[in-house]
């Protein structure tokens, strides 16, 4: 097809479905809770680009009992100023009648979605839970043959409006999964596209080319070289053994395409058995012989680490973290507990996200990873003040105010103006509580 071949601006250009970004925002409801700070800053924006918060609160180090725990966390008042989309200064707080009132919010870095799938949704259309049929994984890829066509007709409406749940949360940036695949082609990554180039202001995002359907299980070779060629940002893929058949085969050709097109690798692996361990170390293994793809390289779900024995866990954390392969976890619990603690200790980069939020494959999504750094301190066990403050990790993609020391470590003048303002009196209640986004704000600009 002639579309495959269209740039995204050649597409956007072309579309006459570009009316579709004329929908409101979440937070734009919202504002009414916060008036100042959503009109002053809009019109900040608009007049020359610059503005000056005060009251805003940043936290400013920890609270250590005589034995070294630490038992608290001292935050105070500041005045930021941002301009062009950057923090321009962090000063005294003032009582500058021009500056907008913070209220005494807790600012936080903006959180990041890194595992979510943006392209095929029902949020924002009518509900429906998940229906099962007989095949496994593959029965459901059948299933999504048949229902993609019918998906596809608003894509780009529904996924604005998942976009739009996520800046609700706090989360302005995600790390999107596309299909690419004989049945959408190219189109799915096109909605997409569309949808995000809509919401620029407001929301960041990075793609990766997803064989949905296998790479060669159902030929989806052509078109992900065709995507290749385009402006995504990863090579993904899934279940190489299970789907394809062939490990070798498949990651080597999911390799050399990254290295062709220089992208980076975002693989799905749920095989948890012998075939998930060899498709982690043969991939290590490929980014030790090619370290242009380190730090560049990801595997989201890895559930094969969950089964291993602890021993067997820490040799690979190592050679993980050796070959700065990150994990992209969704936090699973129950029957299957991923070592993420021991994956954070050795410094393997994990990253959590939504993944379906609600689709064919999922219901249970709420768009919050600030839940998500919630459920994991629940499940391993973080309640304290220090536990509980790390895991805000999970929802940042890595940034914290305060380092492991509880030395102020974010935000820094020339940071991006990338802010979440939080009803919270510190990082830890923030995670503990699930606290509430109140503002958010991307590039310098207000989402709400």
């Amino acid at each position: 097809m002639k579309s495959t071949a269209l740039t995204r601006k050649e597409f956007i250009r072309n579309s006459t479905l570009a009316l579709a970004g004329a929908t409101f925002i979440p937070g734009m409801l919202l504002a009414e809770d916060y008036p100042t700070i959503h009109q002053d800053v809009q019109n900040s924006n608009q007049a020359q680009k610059s503005y000056t918060l005060k009251n805003v609160r940043l936290e400013t180090g920890f609270e250590y009992d005589d034995e070294g725990s630490v038992t608290a966390t001292k935050t105070d008042l500041f005045s930021i100023q941002i301009a062009h989309g950057k923090i321009k200064n962090i000063g005294a707080n003032s009582n500058n009648v021009d500056a907008i009132d913070a209220k005494g919010l807790l600012m936080l870095p903006s959180f990041r979605d890194m595992h979510i799938h943006l392209d095929k949704t029902y949020y924002g259309d009518k509900w429906q839970a998940v229906k099962r049929g007989p095949g496994g994984v593959k029965g459901m890829i059948a299933l999504e043959q048949k229902i993609l066509p019918e998906l596809l007709k608003n894509s780009t409406y529904k996924a604005e409006k998942l976009i739009e749940l996520l800046q609700s949360k706090g989360t302005a940036f995600a790390r999107s999964h596309v299909n690419i695949e004989p049945t959408s082609k190219l189109d799915s990554l096109h909605h997409l596209q569309l949808a995000l180039d809509n919401k620029k202001k407001s929301f960041g995002a990075e793609l990766v080319a997803f064989p949905q359907h296998g790479v060669f299980y159902t030929d989806a070779v052509p078109y992900l070289k065709e995507a290749a060629k385009t402006n995504i940002d990863f090579i993904g893929g899934v279940d190489p053994f299970s789907i394809d058949g062939a490990i070798e085969k498949t990651m080597d050709f999911t390799v050399q395409l990254a290295l062709d097109h220089n992208k980076g690798i975002d693989i799905h692996l749920h095989e948890s058995g012998e075939s998930g361990l060899k498709t982690v170390e043969y991939l290590i293994n490929k980014v030790n012989e090619n370290p242009v793809l380190k730090g560049r390289t990801y595997l989201s779900h890895c559930f094969v680490l969950g089964r291993l024995e602890k021993n067997k866990q820490q040799e690979m954390a190592e050679k993980l973290a050796a070959a700065q392969i990150g994990i992209v976890s969704t936090v699973p619990f129950g029957g299957l507990i991923m070592p993420i603690p021991l994956l954070m200790e050795n410094n393997v980069q994990v990253t959590t996200g939504n993944d379906s939020i609600v689709d064919h494959w999922n219901t249970f999504g709420t768009g919050s990873v600030l839940q998500k750094a919630n459920l994991a301190a629940q499940v391993y066990g973080q309640s304290t003040e220090y536990g509980l403050s790390r895991m805000l990790k999970l929802a940042t993609a890595g940034t914290t105010p305060l380092d492991d020391k509880g030395n102020m470590q974010w935000p820094k003048v020339g940071d991006d103006a990338n802010i979440a303002f939080i009803d919270a009196s510190c990082s830890a209640e923030a995670v503990s509580r699930i606290s509430a986004v109140k503002s958010l704000i991307y590039q310098g600009n207000i989402v709400f």
